[in-house]
This record gives structure tokens, C-alpha cells and sequence, in this order.
């Protein structure tokens, strides 16, 4: 076979990337990776002296099994395989060829970590550190957590809340999550109370003599206090009050909503809508949290643990 022309390799991701971008929408980053993934397939193919129209699911599986021997992760494995088939089905519906290569290809299996959860004492101990401090800052920051572990907020959705927060039954929020969606959010008394003296300070984070249409505002370029100097701001307070920092994040926040929802007996179709899931089998891996802290507990606290 003569060698592969890597022009035409490099014109059907061209291709391929103009139809994403104009008809799916997609974000720079995700064309960032498909054409990093799509390449290193064609370098790959090249290698072996075949061009990406005429790769075969032999040839495309050997590059999977390369990746994997490679020490890939399962995750980035996954990723590009995902981009092999949309590209090849993408030639196919396109007329250029007459099948699609890459739709019988495994992708391979992902395990799903466990989230990291804090105890109750934890957050206890973080919110108690926190009130050490009653600046304007200290104040944010105690609201911050009130709001996240009460309602089981991504950090996204806390940080885009808007101003005023909250409409009609004030014990909830209006939380718009992904795909747009909306659902309330509870608030406790602890949260509410929070928020009432946040709102007393907030002025003093207003850009001068400017209205702010968030509830978290910052005179810096998004408007409205990042998810990257709350989360540094968080690991700072976890670290003086004696908790491991590396594992603590504004997510974590929300793992510990959720688990101690369930541990305190909710039910998972309720902790779904509460945690804005669109599928329920990502609710259900904080049963497998649960399972852990239930095996834990009888190893630790049952009278012929040891024996």
C-alpha cells in the first residue's frame, strides 16, 4: 500500500470539526479534543501506512489496544473511542464511505469513584472554624457553606444565583441547573440566617457605585465570585480547622448534602429531584456510599468485630 496522503487526513477532521461547530454547537474545548484525538489516530494510522478514510475495525480496535498497552487511562480511552465514532459516522452519513467503521467498537469500562464525603462532624467543625471570623469575607463564606450543604447546590448554580435570590416561598431557592432546568432548593434556618447577614455585607463586594444581577458579585471579569477562589478560599478555612484540605472542595459540599440526606432516610427519587439529576443511576452511587459507612460501622462498633 503506498503511503498515506496526511493532507486528506487533515481535510476530513477539517470537515468533520465545521460540521460540529455549525451544527452541534460545540464548545472550543471539545473541538480542542477531537482534533487532538482524531489526530493521533491518523498519526497512528500513518504508521502504519493507512489513511483515515480507509481504516478499517481491525485497524481501529489494534489502535485501542495500543492505547491500553500504553497505560491510557479507561476514561481517555473512552473519550476516543467516542470521537472515532462520531467522525466515521459522520464520513458515512456524508458519503465517504460506505460504512462505519468504528460503530462496533467497545468502549471501555469506566468504574465510578465514590464521591468524598464529610462527616457531620466535619462540617460542624468547618462552619465553627469559619464563624471565627466575622468580616464581611468570613460572612460570605459562612453563607457560602450554609447554602451548599442545605440545598445540595453545584457550585455553579451557588455561585450564578442571582439577585435577589429568593422569590414567593422564601425557604426555597430557584435553582436553574444543567440543561437549563429549573427546581427549588431547600434552605434551613441556619442557611437562611446566613443569607440574611451575607445580604447586610454584600455591598461591600459591589464594583463602586455598580449594581450587581448576582447574588455573589466580584469586581473581577465574570461578575460574580469563581468557583477556583471560593474552592482556594474553602481548603484555606479546612486547613485551620484540622481536616484534611486535599479532599475537601466546594463539590464535596454537595456529596455530604446528599449522603447524610439518605443516611438520615430519605428516598432516592426525592434526593434526585433535590440534587437536580436527570438519571437516577447517578443518585444511586451514594447507596454505594452508604454500603461503605454501614460495613464500617458494624467492623467498628459491633460487639465480635476482631475476632
Amino acid at each position: 500500500m503506498a503511503d498515506p496522503d496526511t493532507t486528506d487526513d487533515r481535510r476530513l477532521i477539517a470537515l468533520f470539526l465545521d460540521m460540529m461547530i455549525a451544527e452541534r454547537h460545540a464548545a472550543a474545548s471539545t473541538i480542542d479534543a477531537y482534533r487532538r484525538d482524531l489526530s493521533d489516530l491518523s498519526g497512528w494510522l500513518a504508521g502504519r501506512n493507512r489513511a483515515l478514510e480507509d481504516a478499517d475495525t481491525d485497524s481501529l480496535r489494534a489502535w485501542l489496544s495500543a492505547l491500553s498497552r500504553d497505560g491510557l487511562a479507561a476514561s481517555s480511552q473512552a473519550r476516543k473511542t467516542s470521537a472515532a465514532r462520531r467522525f466515521y459516522r459522520f464520513l458515512f452519513s456524508e458519503g465517504l464511505r460506505t460504512d462505519n467503521p468504528a460503530a462496533v467498537l467497545d468502549t471501555p469500562k469506566l468504574g465510578r469513584p465514590l464521591p468524598k464525603v464529610l462527616s457531620v462532624e466535619d462540617i460542624g467543625a468547618l462552619l465553627t472554624q469559619a464563624r471565627q471570623d466575622q468580616s464581611h469575607r468570613g460572612v460570605r463564606m459562612i453563607c457560602l457553606i450554609e447554602m451548599l450543604y442545605a440545598g445540595g447546590l453545584r457550585v455553579s448554580e451557588l455561585l450564578g444565583l442571582p439577585y435577589p435570590p429568593l422569590r414567593g416561598d422564601k425557604r426555597f431557592l430557584m435553582v436553574r441547573g444543567k440543561g437549563n432546568k429549573e427546581r427549588l432548593a431547600p434552605l434551613s434556618p441556619e442557611a437562611l440566617t446566613a443569607l440574611d447577614r451575607y445580604l447586610e455585607v454584600r455591598p461591600r463586594f459591589l464594583k463602586k457605585g455598580m449594581p450587581s444581577p448576582f447574588l455573589f458579585p466580584s469586581r473581577g471579569r465574570d461578575g460574580h465570585l469563581t468557583r477556583q477562589h471560593f474552592a482556594t478560599e474553602l481548603k484555606k478555612l479546612a486547613a485551620r480547622a484540622d481536616l484534611n484540605a486535599a479532599e475537601i472542595s466546594p463539590h464535596v459540599l454537595r456529596h455530604a448534602f446528599a449522603t447524610h440526606l439518605l443516611a438520615g432516610g430519605a428516598d432516592l427519587r426525592t434526593l434526585q429531584k433535590l440534587l437536580g439529576h436527570a438519571d437516577i443511576a447517578t443518585t444511586q452511587i451514594y447507596t454505594h456510599v452508604q454500603d461503605d459507612g454501614l460495613s464500617d460501622l458494624v467492623n467498628t462498633k459491633h460487639p465480635l468485630a476482631g475476632r
